[in-house]
């Protein structure tokens, strides 16, 4: 097969690179390049999918100018994998490779659907509206620019050679964002002179983390079957305490376990989900029930399969693990944050 990959120097891209070269295809990426290396055997043509008025985001400034990329890819291609987020793109990509692709997938998110209250949600949920704009904005309309993106695919490229892979949370080892190796991290390295960790207490908050190399796998699988649909490609759901379970025995954390309120936790200043101060796959409820518990079976019919999570969190941890104290997380709460944590909670502190 070849395979032109519109990315593949980040995360998922280079994960779906290095798998479709192991299994003999030819693959291009196609990329700016200011995001890391291709894997072994990938050729890399650099080159910007942005005109020069359009860069206003500042991963996209400082790009190669290249006045037509696609120009640079030229011949039939067997499949284009699509990871992009700017509307723009796939509609360039469409305009440019429409009569010389066979087939087309967009890397798209599960962060598209206009609501997150209930489990069991299938792709025919109502979606957010779309942006107007070429390029996202900001990481507040990400949703809306996904939603833009596959309809640019659908349109570009008709239902019958299209993949809508809406991806739920990605996790695993290289995870920058360490919402999924905060946890098995945590446990390991507990910051607190007993060994107590702080969770939030919200048994009813489901999970789903899908594997990043069984998520490139599965979207190899795709291009090489031609796979055509919608699909929501999910992890396995099962609830924040089972999640945190899995990942205090990934760790060998042997101490106490110290369950906080929600609402105690906002109290202290501690936030939802990611970024400074924080505690990864928390999120508020009932809002967010649904959220990462998206229907399972629509993408096992389709053939993915993720592995166990505690391999994912294992894995993710090992990799975690040279990168030291928690400092410079994305997510997650610091050694010093966390013992304090701890001590607030066992006083019975109300406010931070």
């Amino acid at each position: 097969m070849r395979l032109l990959l519109l990315g593949g120097t980040a995360w998922l891209g280079g994960q779906i690179a290095g798998i479709a070269v192991e299994r003999g295809h030819s693959v291009t990426a196609l990329a700016r390049g200011t995001s890391g290396s291709v894997p072994p055997g990938v050729h890399l043509v650099v080159a910007d999918r942005d005109t020069p008025d359009t860069r206003d985001t500042p991963d996209t400034r400082d790009a190669p100018d290249t006045p037509d990329a696609y120009a640079a890819v030229p011949g039939e291609w067997d499949a284009v994998l699509d990871v992009t987020r700017h509307p723009g793109h796939v509609r360039g990509a469409a305009s440019a490779l429409n009569e010389r692709a066979a087939y087309f997938a967009l890397v798209s998110s599960a962060s598209v659907y206009a609501a997150n209250d209930t489990p069991g949600g299938t792709t025919t949920d109502p979606l957010l509206p779309p942006i107007d704009t070429d390029l996202m904005q900001g990481p507040e309309v990400y949703g809306e620019a996904k939603v833009a993106c596959e309809q640019a695919a659908l349109a570009g490229f008709g239902a019958d050679r299209t993949l809508i892979a809406r991806a739920g949370l990605i996790g695993g080892p290289g995870d920058q964002s360490s919402r999924s190796g905060y946890w098995p991290w945590r446990f390991a390295h507990p910051g607190t002179p007993d060994g107590a960790v702080v969770v939030p207490d919200v048994p009813g908050l489901a999970t789903q983390v899908i594997d990043v190399r069984d998520l490139a796998g599965w979207l190899v699988d795709c291009c090489e079957r031609r796979t055509a649909g919608i699909v929501d490609a999910v992890g396995e759901m099962m609830s924040l305490p089972e999640h945190l379970a899995v990942a205090r025995a990934v760790a060998g954390h042997q101490g106490q376990v110290l369950r906080a309120d929600p609402d105690w936790l906002l109290a202290q200043g501690i936030q939802h989900w990611s970024g400074e101060r924080s505690l990864p796959m928390w999120l508020p409820l009932p809002e967010y029930a649904g959220f990462m518990a998206r229907a399972e079976a629509p993408a096992r019919a389709a053939g993915l399969h993720p592995r166990p999570l505690a391999q994912t969190l294992a894995d993710a941890l090992a990799w975690e693990e040279p990168r030291g104290a928690l400092t410079d997380r994305a997510s997650g709460l610091t050694d010093d944050d966390a013992r304090d944590l701890a001590e607030r909670l066992r006083s019975g502190a109300t406010t931070g």
